[in-house]
C-alpha cells in the first residue's frame, strides 16, 4: 500500500468507504457484529494478514500444542507484517477466545496495526488498553483451543460474513471494519477523500439551516458553487 494511500484512509470514515465501494457494486464489505474494543481511537489501516480457524477436535486440541513451536496461532502473531492487521476467521463463534492479551501486545510490539475476529477476545479490558485498535463480538474467556483450531496462514477467509483475502486493505473506525480490495485500495482513497469534503460542507450548510434537498446528494447548480466557493475559503483560511 502506498504511504499516501494509507494516510489518507486514516482520516476518512468506514461509512464513506462503504459510499464509494457501493458506488463499484461492492455492496459487502463491511465485517458484520465486529465493533472496537475501545473507541476514539485512530482509524485503524493495514493490509490484511490472515489466520483460519476451524471447528476444533478435541483429540487434536489439547492444551499441549501450544508447545509447538510451529502453532499456526502462534506463528501468524510472529510473522504477521509490521503496518498490517491479523484478522481471523472464527466463523462468528465467540464462545471461545480467538486470542488474548499476551498475543495482542505481542502484535502491538511487532509493530502490526490492528487485530481483528469476528468472534471474541479474552482479557477483553487489557486488549482495549493497548496503543493498538482491535475488533471482535465480544468478550470470551476460553481459550481458543476449546472450539477453534488455527489451521492456516494468510489464505482466503470469511470474517463477519465478507471475503478476506491476503493484502485486502482493512479499515476500522468507531462503527466497525470495512474490507478495501487491494486493487481498489489507491482510487477508494482519493474518492472517500473527495467525499468527506463535500460532506463536511453539507454538515455546515445543514447546521446552518439548509435543506438537504439539492444539496445531499448534489443535484443543485448553486450548492455546486457554493461548494467550490467553501473550497476556497477554507483552503486560504488554511
Amino acid at each position: 500500500m502506498l504511504a499516501s494511500t494509507r494516510e489518507k484512509l486514516q482520516k476518512v470514515s468506514t461509512a464513506t468507504l462503504a459510499t464509494a465501494l457501493f458506488k463499484q457494486g461492492l455492496k459487502n464489505q463491511f465485517i458484520q457484529g465486529v465493533k472496537p474494543l475501545a473507541k476514539g481511537k485512530p482509524n485503524m489501516v493495514g493490509e490484511a494478514f490472515t489466520l483460519r480457524y476451524i471447528p476444533a477436535r478435541e483429540d487434536l486440541n489439547p492444551i499441549t500444542v501450544f508447545k509447538d513451536p510451529q502453532h499456526p496461532q502462534r506463528v501468524a502473531v510472529e510473522t504477521c507484517p509490521k503496518g498490517a492487521v491479523l484478522i481471523m476467521d472464527s466463523r462468528k463463534d465467540c464462545r471461545a477466545a480467538s486470542a488474548g492479551s499476551i498475543l495482542a501486545s505481542r502484535l502491538m510490539v511487532r509493530g502490526a496495526a490492528g487485530l481483528v475476529t469476528d468472534g471474541g477476545f479474552r482479557d477483553s479490558a487489557e486488549i482495549a488498553k493497548l496503543d493498538m485498535p482491535s475488533y471482535h463480538q465480544t468478550p470470551s474467556a476460553p481459550t481458543n483451543l476449546t472450539l477453534h483450531q488455527a489451521l492456516d496462514i494468510n489464505v482466503p477467509i470469511g470474517c463477519g460474513d465478507v471475503a478476506v483475502f491476503p493484502g485486502d486493505v482493512l479499515v476500522g473506525d468507531d462503527d466497525g471494519v470495512i474490507v478495501i480490495p487491494a486493487h481498489l485500495a489507491d482510487d477508494m482513497a482519493t474518492e472517500a477523500i473527495n467525499m468527506t469534503l463535500y460532506e463536511d460542507f453539507v454538515t455546515e450548510r445543514v447546521l446552518a439551516g439548509h435543506t438537504i434537498i439539492g444539496l445531499y446528494p448534489l443535484t443543485k447548480e448553486e450548492n455546486a458553487d457554493a461548494f467550490e466557493s467553501w473550497k476556497k475559503e477554507n483552503k486560504s483560511a488554511n
